[in-house]
């Protein structure tokens, strides 16, 4: 009996000392909102990536679509490429993202006109419309934290379809 007492004194004395409460629930936290911490900037460094390429790809499909087809077709896809992948400044937008992740394609779309309202799918004296379309791919490295967490390489793509002005 007397040794459950001091068992029992110990026990409370025990309960009531928050000595060293601060550091282990810090042990418990800190893991926990590093991991969040650092998926955050892994998210946010993979959606701006993901907007450079898009822009990129953009930006170079109007060039080519609007670019002079009296000179030579090969030189305006070149250009497009090179303004898709740097932006026209020498430097690629994204680290790594290369001409040779681009891909441009065309399409020949036939001018349609609706039987009902008499409306056309485009509007154009000719009777089809010619379209450049820019693709991009790009294998996303990141900070290692997204191979870390046991995630497969990820691809980030970008597309983008401009009319051809011109001929």
């Amino acid at each position: 009996m007397l040794g459950m007492q001091r068992c029992r004194r110990w026990l409370s004395r025990f309960r009531a000392d928050q000595t060293g409460a601060a550091l282990v629930e810090m042990t418990l936290i800190v893991p926990l909102m590093l991991t969040l911490a650092a998926g955050v900037f892994e998210f946010s460094n993979i959606i701006k990536t993901k907007l450079l390429i898009e822009a990129g790809v953009r930006d170079g499909a109007r060039y080519i679509a609007r670019c002079n087809r009296g000179s030579n077709q090969a030189t305006c896809e070149a250009a497009g490429t090179n303004i898709a992948v740097t932006g026209g400044s020498g430097t690629a937008r994204v680290s790594g993202w290369t001409t040779a992740d681009v891909t441009i394609s065309y399409t020949s779309i036939a001018i349609t006109t609706d039987p009902d309202t008499g409306l056309q799918n485009y509007r154009s004296a000719g009777t089809a419309v010619r379209t450049v379309s820019v693709q991009a791919s790009y294998d996303y490295a990141g900070t290692g934290l997204w191979a870390y967490l046991g995630f497969d390489a990820l691809t980030l793509t970008a597309a983008h379809e401009e009319r051809v002005l011109g001929n």
